[in-house]
């Protein structure tokens, strides 16, 4: 039975759902930061951990937590979480699954529109004193092959939402539901097979072993030339050195990204003087600034999420699981940490 009374952590919560949270667990007591979480300011008498994506909870920071017995991230994503190593120490991993899905796929499909009519390019010559249309036109979405990886709660809404500009939809899931094509509307294809015919293709697939640099440079030969690639899954599933290659000749058309493999040392660039550090992660740093400064890219700094009503579905389904343990009745489990 969990104590009446539990300490509980969270790291990388915006100021304004602090006092949602204070509310909530006003008979717990809390430590709220606006930081994400670093091993040096672990708080060893810990019991319950909420943290975002930008938070990795490891072995490491698990051995520092003793008292630890649950950790809830407040995403829908965990790869962040070493959850064998809770599951070894009998430490539940509570997800949020699905508090985004019409949020992130208005991104997915701003970031389409955004390209498909050079949008960012048009604001910028307009506001750098230049009222001139040449150079700018794009393309209607109607008739073109959109190709939609993972038919999940997000991968289905954008689905729905493109339903609207009469394009032709195909999508590839690793586990199909064939029901899906007649509700909504689209045909399940092969991987290989949304690659050739897809103009434009947008990533909805969460982060496995399975699913890192799903895009590598052998997807991408395969694709139309000129096709364009939409991600705000997992920054992971597109290698950086491929869709360099992509865009420098000309194969990729143009990509809109909200997610980046090396998200961490682009928002702590101090850290590519760590010690630690590893020339992998280095190219990979230098890759990524290569994609950011293209001219054909839209980068969005993991944004998709950050609707005021996301984050309220985020929070009030965080603190059910908190509550639902409290219970004795562990909710929202993840996959991983369950097997």
């Amino acid at each position: 039975m969990p104590a009446k009374k539990l300490n509980c952590a969270f790291y990388g919560v915006m100021p304004d759902m602090k006092p949602y949270l204070r509310k909530q667990l006003k008979n717990h007591k809390l430590k709220i930061s606006e930081q994400p979480l670093v091993l040096e300011k672990l708080d060893k008498n810990t019991e319950v951990l909420g943290v975002f994506v930008d938070s990795r909870v490891d072995k490491k920071m698990m051995v520092k937590l003793p008292k630890l017995k649950l950790i809830v991230t407040m995403s829908t994503g965990y790869n962040h979480i070493d959850c064998k190593e809770a599951k070894k120490r009998k430490i539940p991993v509570c997800n949020v699954p699905t508090y985004g899905e019409n949020t992130v796929a208005q991104h997915a499909l701003a970031l389409m529109l955004a390209l498909s009519r050079k949008l960012y390019r048009s604001a910028k010559r307009v506001k750098e004193g230049e009222f001139d249309y040449h150079g700018l036109r794009g393309f209607d979405l109607k008739n073109h092959t959109i190709g939609i990886i993972g038919t999940g709660h997000i991968g289905i809404h954008l689905i729905d939402m493109l339903q609207g500009f009469e394009a032709k939809i195909i999508a590839y899931d690793a586990f199909p539901k064939k029901k899906l094509q007649k509700e909504h509307q689209f045909k399940y294809v092969d991987f290989n097979y949304l690659c050739k015919q897809s103009d434009i293709i947008s990533l909805h697939v969460p982060l496995f072993p399975e699913t890192k640099h799903l895009i590598d440079k052998k997807a991408i030969k395969k694709m139309k030339k000129g096709v364009y690639l939409i991600n705000t899954a997992r920054g992971e599933l597109i290698d950086s050195e491929a869709l360099v290659w992509g865009l420098t000749s000309n194969k990729v058309a143009g990509a809109g990204l909200d997610v980046l493999e090396s998200e961490e040392l682009l928002a702590h660039p101090e850290k590519l003087f760590s010690k630690t550090i590893n020339k992998t992660t280095v190219k990979i740093n230098l890759m990524t600034n290569i994609i950011i400064d293209h001219p054909n890219t839209i980068i969005t700094p993991h944004n998709a999420f950050n609707s005021t009503e996301s984050l309220q579905r985020i929070f009030s389904t965080t603190v059910d699981n908190i509550q639902g343990f409290i219970n004795c009745q562990i909710i929202n489990e993840v996959t991983q940490a369950k097997k």
